[in-house]
């Protein structure tokens, strides 16, 4: 802590090099803020699946429907213990932008199905009670500053204008949170006795069946075991995983991961060159400096430290102004609600950005602190003198 002046102090003979510097890293690390919580957004659903829980969809693809019948010949198989079927109505209000996951469901069944869904239970009651009922959850109800109790007219460009109606006509009777904070509160649910009465086309068919197995560890046996059951039927399906289901709807939007990966590693490579040869030219503007305190006594290896914690400084302070701005900008509200169903920087992504920080300061620093460690008294102070 004492030789903190003396880093300080040679930070500030370049001034504007060095804030040069640090806002390099400052936007890499914001940039880097932003892009993590894109990822999680995109590929959440990936994260919370359950592992005992089945998705059965369509062989074809997740657009084609299913016959309703299918989901109690699933109930039936061993193994299984619970099934709740879903659609994807696709409903937009007012405007096409106002686009948030509407899906209908038997009430009954998805609750239980689904319990990182919070309901209270007057409200669960309400909806039971309600054909027209719909829950919310809590970011699409802050979104569009609804109540319990609102009617909400949807527009749906997939199954089109309900029989005699011009829209479709919901009643909120409730809202649900989270149980955890990565859970997706954007979506709306309602009934699909209402839905499939009112539809004037598909009806008796459903999108996909959520299938909750006793034994986890016999996931793909019972996968196995609905697809044979389906075999060579007009309507053949396909079973997998909850989070093999939700890792194909991210798969649409691209492989997140590895373009994520591909961006920030042009990123950080680029501030490694540029923070080093900031602290390269700062060793060497230095030499008479640094000839000199290892005249006063400074040994070589404290040398190499000064260098060190110089350049470690130097992505310290970058780097958390940039994480900083990052968690404050992403935490003060979600800039495409539509497209990101939920937005925050994770943790172990905050986590993560600080171990870079670290690894960029010392693999910046470790080839000057090399050379100023090496350096020779005589040579340094003769080639300033």
């Amino acid at each position: 802590m004492k030789f903190l002046g003396l880093v300080w102090s040679n930070l500030q003979h370049r001034r504007l090099r060095t804030a040069l510097t640090v806002l390099s890293i400052l936007v890499a690390f914001l940039l880097f803020g932003f892009l993590c919580a894109i990822k999680d957004a995109l590929s959440g659903g990936v994260t919370i699946a359950s592992a005992d829980r089945l998705v059965v969809r369509h062989k074809v693809s997740i657009i084609q429907s299913l016959p309703l019948n299918y989901e109690q010949r699933i109930a039936n198989l061993p193994g299984v213990s619970a099934t709740a079927h879903q659609s994807w109505f696709g409903g937009i209000y007012q405007e096409p932008k106002n686009f948030f996951p509407t899906i209908p469901v038997e009430p009954e069944k998805f609750l239980p199905m689904f319990p990182e869904f919070v309901l209270p239970a007057a409200q669960k009651t309400a909806w039971l009670a309600t054909r027209n009922g719909a829950i919310v959850g809590r970011k699409t109800m802050e979104r569009f500053k609804w109540k319990i109790g609102d009617h909400i007219p949807l527009t749906c460009p997939i199954w089109g204008e309900p029989a005699n109606q011009p829209n479709w006509d919901l009643e909120i009777v409730g809202t649900f949170d989270g149980a955890k904070k990565s859970t997706d509160t954007s979506g709306l649910y309602f009934r699909y006795d209402y839905f499939d009465e009112a539809r004037t086309r598909g009806k008796g068919e459903i999108g996909w069946i959520t299938v909750r197995i006793q034994n986890p560890d016999q996931a793909a046996a019972i996968a196995q075991k609905i697809d044979d059951e389906f075999a060579n039927s007009p309507y053949e399906t396909k079973a997998e995983p909850e989070g093999a289901f939700a890792a194909s709807f991210a798969r649409q939007v691209g492989d997140i991961g590895t373009i994520m990966i591909a961006v920030l590693s042009a990123v950080f490579f680029t501030i490694l060159l540029v923070a080093g040869n900031t602290m390269s030219q700062a060793v060497r503007e230095r030499t008479e400096e640094l000839g000199v305190l290892k005249a006063m006594g400074f040994t070589n290896e404290l040398v190499l430290v000064l260098v060190l914690l110089e350049s470690c400084v130097i992505a310290g302070v970058g780097g958390l102004l940039g994480l900083g701005l990052a968690w404050v900008i992403i935490n003060s509200g979600n800039p495409a609600p539509s497209l990101l169903p939920r937005f925050y920087l994770p943790s172990h992504d905050l986590i993560v950005g600080l171990v870079v920080i670290v690894v960029l300061g010392f693999v910046a620093g470790a080839v000057p602190a090399l050379q100023a460690m090496r350096l020779r008294i005589a040579v340094a102070l003769r080639r300033n003198g």
